[in-house]
């Protein structure tokens, strides 16, 4: 069974109800279905052997899915932020490309492929064409084609079957669960699994889907009170933005009884007043990857509000909570094979249908028993799943792995501090050192000596930072995620210019 026989699913049960858009000009899950298939036509006449689309996330995305599922290829969508040669290079990697793009970003692929459309060319062409016949698309056919995000190398594309995202769909998602009323708000990119999960999962669900392109605080909370959106989804990053522009009041959102967030490291303290910022809405921690089809642990509603009541079950907030249904997970050490005990910590592997690990050229990466390297440090302990981080981070003193998130989760409750980052850095007589990068909370900041002596006093000396950077801003991915290797890269510079 192909992902499109999700859509066909939910519009057999409610054909009438809005999917896609504003509740008082949306697309029904009819008019979705009747669009996919004219598109699916498009797709073929063009003799398409992938879909590519750059842009902002909007309800293309869903037609360009579900059209390029009927037509049985798969859609890669890119980041639109990258270089005009980096996307180039990333379209030359793919077969026979359709490019669907936003106007903004035409002159970056003009003659990149064959056929460049914008969204709304493609939907004119669409409504020209005639139904494509309904064709099954193979369950081992690639569905999506996802380039990771790079922050320790070059993006490799992971190839997404059907089976996987269906596998994913029905072990965590309950089908036709929501009813008219429920709304979800996507602001997540359309190149990050976040926001390919959130086409199926909403579409399987029979959620309508409201979206919000360019995001800031204001306007994320004035369409979740006008759509009464009643689910969303954030990157840490999102949040913080949202909480500081709170600052302290309540969100005021009665409808939203929803609020996940994943794609990176949640500081604690923001997930803290974020919580008391929406005291009736459940809040979820998503964690996942690309490689696993979206989730694979869930922290839920009950979880936040029981660690955030009790301060003995506080550090559970930390956590990313439990495997779901259909996954497992081990700890292994750092030979790859010896499985550690509960609470040791060790690099991460999971095994389910879910689990793609196969890479565009290169092949599988799964082991002979079918499990997964995430190269995410993590534990396991009480049954609930803490991330330590990327295997590649951790910092080599004196011959002694330090991990950066264990001084992070430290620095980030200094009162002047908003962010932190960790990193290692070159030193003749360690091999590494530990430097802190902080982005202060305020102008009138403590001293490097001061934030040191602060850490000394909460960890080990050989964890106490031997530097302290103050910055304006640390380089991330535009989900949030940190990348190391930039800020290693400027502050080398920095020392030897």
């Amino acid at each position: 069974m192909g992902i499109e026989m999700v859509l066909d699913m939910a519009a057999s049960v409610e054909p009438d109800r809005i999917a896609i858009g504003r509740r008082d000009s949306g697309s029904t899950y009819q008019q979705l279905v009747d669009t996919t298939a004219r598109g699916a036509t498009v797709l073929r006449e063009h003799g398409a052997r992938h879909v590519v689309f750059v842009g902002v996330n909007g309800p293309i995305l869903p037609v360009l899915t579900f059209s390029a599922a009927r037509a049985g290829i798969p859609i890669a969508p890119l980041n639109y932020r990258l270089a005009t040669d980096q996307l180039r290079d990333l379209v030359a990697q793919l077969d026979r490309p359709l490019i669907v793009a936003d106007p903004a970003y035409l002159d970056k692929l003009t003659g990149a492929a064959a056929t460049v459309l914008t969204g709304e060319q493609f939907l004119e062409a669409a409504r020209a064409a005639e139904p494509a016949e309904c064709v099954p698309t193979p369950d081992d056919a690639t569905a999506v084609v996802l380039f990771t995000s790079g922050t320790t190398s070059a993006p490799k594309g992971v190839l997404l079957r059907h089976h996987h995202l269906t596998s994913y769909l029905f072990n965590t998602v309950e089908f036709g669960s929501a009813t008219a009323e429920h709304a979800t708000l996507v602001s997540t990119p359309p190149y990050h699994i976040a926001g390919m999960g959130a086409v199926l999962s909403n579409i399987y669900a029979g959620r309508r889907m409201a979206y919000l392109p360019d995001f800031t605080p204001e306007s994320w909370l004035e369409l979740v009170r006008t759509e009464g959106v009643t689910s969303a989804m954030v990157v840490p990053t999102m949040l913080a933005r949202i909480v500081e522009h709170l600052d302290g009041a309540t969100a005021g959102t009665p409808a939203l009884a929803s609020l996940a967030y994943g794609g990176a490291r949640m500081p604690q303290p923001v997930l803290e007043k974020a919580l008391v910022a929406f005291p009736d809405t459940g809040f979820v921690n998503a964690y996942g990857l690309t490689e696993t089809s979206s989730t694979i642990a869930v922290l839920g509603p009950d979880d936040h509000r029981e660690a955030l009541a009790d301060p003995a079950l506080r550090g559970r907030l930390s956590s990313v909570g439990r495997i779901v249904p259909g996954m497992e997970a081990q700890i292994r050490d750092e030979d790859d094979v010896t499985v550690l005990a509960d609470g040791e910590t060790g690099l991460l592997w999971v095994r389910g249908a879910q689990v793609s690990g196969e890479y565009m050229g290169k092949g599988s990466v799964l082991d002979a028993d079918g499990w997964f390297p995430t190269r995410d440090r993590a534990r396991i302990e009480d049954g609930f799943l803490y991330i330590g981080g990327r295997a590649d981070d951790t910092i080599i003193r004196g011959g002694e792995n330090v991990a950066p998130a264990e001084i992070e989760d430290v620095l980030v409750r200094h009162d002047d501090v908003r962010e932190v980052a960790v990193i290692g850095l070159p030193d003749d007589e360690w091999g590494e050192r530990i430097c802190a990068v902080i982005v202060p909370s305020h102008d009138d900041h403590a001293d490097s000596e001061a934030v040191r002596a602060w850490c000394r006093e909460r960890l080990r000396g050989s964890r106490t930072p031997d530097d302290v950077v103050f910055v304006d801003e640390l380089p991330k991915t535009p989900t949030g995620k940190l990348v190391r290797r930039d800020l290693v890269s400027q502050l080398t510079l920095s020392e030897s210019a």
